[in-house]
């Protein structure tokens, strides 16, 4: 059985959302986020990310992992600070011995929603739905576990979930 940690990096918030994978089938395991105080200074910060997530990785098992690629800002400083927040994920599933997958908000989105423009609640909604969960989880977090659920599907879009028992009907998952 294949357990896929996903996380959607940031500075202030990085979500991260573990699902199970026995054939075509998606189960939730776990999901939350990861919070670093604004005042603290950025090294401190990134300790928090990287230790926050080295005990998830810990306590949940994962076999591997997806991150959410960073985009290019229009804030190039903005875009530097996102870099090291990733570059603190990653290096937690790294140090665990764990593969690594990028994918781009854009595939993310195509992969569970149907679209790459799809707005956040749309993610929220589909991830509630293909996970069976009684809530949308917050959006960071859904946004993680989005990333994983791409990567189960080999981030192909929601025709990929046509073999998992799924049907699309007009860019719906029914």
């Amino acid at each position: 059985m294949r357990r896929i940690l996903g996380i959607d990096p940031g500075l202030r918030v990085t979500g991260f959302g573990v699902i199970a994978v026995t054939g075509s089938k998606l189960v939730y395991v776990t999901c939350g986020c990861i919070r670093s105080d604004a005042s603290e200074p950025l090294p401190a910060r990134l300790r928090t990310i990287l230790a926050d997530l080295t005990e998830v990785i810990a306590r949940e098992h994962p076999t591997e992992a997806a991150v959410e690629k960073v985009f290019v800002n229009v804030n190039p400083q903005s875009t530097l600070l996102l870099g090291q927040a990733r570059g603190a994920a990653i290096s937690a599933a790294v140090q665990a011995g764990l593969p690594v997958a990028e994918y781009t908000a854009l595939q993310v989105k195509q992969a569970v929603v149907g679209h790459g423009k799809a707005a956040k609640e749309q993610v929220q909604e589909m991830v509630k739905r293909l996970l069976n969960l009684p809530g949308a989880p917050s959006a960071d977090a859904a946004d993680a576990l989005a990333c994983a659920i791409a990567h189960a599907h080999g981030a192909v879009g929601l025709g990929g979930l046509r073999t998992a028992g799924y049907r699309v009907r007009g860019g719906r998952l029914v």
